[in-house]
């Protein structure tokens, strides 16, 4: 620049070359006080001292030595990761509880000169609401009401960063840290808890396995009662069956016999014939009917007839 000045004034007058100097420094005042707003940031502009309007996203040129930008600010939704805050419930259980906020700035004139430290308010105003909150709960109630401490806080919060341009979004327990002897307590109680469910489902297990075996031995004894009662239907039948056969044989023999005219004579020899049969050795009484003694009587006086002629 330098050396286009001294090129230029061995050409020009002296008017001339002033003029030339000032426009050169007014066209680089220009280039310094133009300003290019990115997405998702605005830009806070103040006119000698006093709020005169937010930038948007795009090309914008402020007036020298009286605009100003005052503070650049962030859209983009943020987190707020506090320390642990020291808190005491209802039953008198001190613990340690972090929280996770996340925000974002809807307002950013409000968030400019709403409060001189927003973070720092947003962190005390959390531990405050947390202590209030907590208060009012037992330690049972505290762990296991997690969603609901989120909810209350956040409507609590946002309610309260509103007059700040500050949206709370979302508000998190990252952890929940009662006393080591709690926390050995609440082990122990745990434990219990899972050896007395593995004793009643044990039980259970035993108990249903006594009720398949019982049942399975009564449909033993159904089907072997079943199958001895159909064995001895069937036995029955079958002695019928042959009770039946030896009638119907000795009705047909008998039908036989009167068919032909059997006489005295021919019954009296079938009788014999039948005696010969029992009398097999194997009996040691025989009854003989009257009739079989008289033709018994009858054959021996016949042999000692015979007996007599011969001598």
């Amino acid at each position: 620049m330098i050396i286009i000045l001294s090129s230029l004034a061995q050409f020009l007058t002296g008017g001339a070359l002033y003029l030339l100097i000032l426009l050169v420094l007014a066209l680089i005042l220009l280039i310094q006080n133009i300003r290019v707003v990115p997405q998702a940031t605005v830009y806070i502009i103040e006119r000698l001292g006093a709020y005169k309007h937010t930038w948007q996203v795009g090309l914008h040129v402020k007036v020298p030595f009286i605009d100003k930008i005052a503070k650049i600010v962030s859209l983009k939704e943020k987190v707020a990761d506090f320390q642990p805050q020291a808190v005491i419930t209802k039953d008198n259980v001190t613990m340690q509880i972090d929280t996770v906020i996340f925000y974002q700035i809807t307002d950013p004139k409000l968030y400019a000169y709403g409060i001189e430290n927003p973070i720092l308010a947003i962190e005390n105003l959390t531990a405050t609401t947390l202590r209030n909150i907590i208060g009012e709960m037992e330690l049972d109630q505290t762990l296991t009401s997690r969603d609901i401490i989120n909810t209350k806080m956040r409507l609590i919060l946002d309610e309260a960063t509103d007059p700040w341009g500050i949206k709370v979004n979302r508000v998190e327990l990252k952890n929940i840290l009662p006393p080591r002897e709690i926390q050995n307590a609440m082990e122990k109680q745990m434990k219990a808890e899972r050896e007395k469910r593995e004793s009643i489902l044990r039980s259970e297990g035993e108990k249903e396995a006594a009720i398949k075996i019982a049942e399975g031995e009564k449909t033993a004894a159904i089907l072997r009662a079943e199958a001895k009662k159909e064995a001895q239907i069937r036995e029955a039948e079958g002695q019928a069956e042959a009770i039946l056969k030896v009638q119907e044989a000795t009705a047909r023999g008998l039908q036989m016999i009167k068919d032909i005219g059997a006489d005295q004579a021919l019954i009296a020899v079938k009788s014999l014939e039948t005696l010969e049969k029992v009398a097999n050795g194997q009996a040691t009484k025989i009854i003989i009917p009257s009739e079989i003694q008289s033709l018994g009587s009858l054959a021996v006086s016949l042999k000692e007839l015979v007996s007599d002629k011969g001598a």
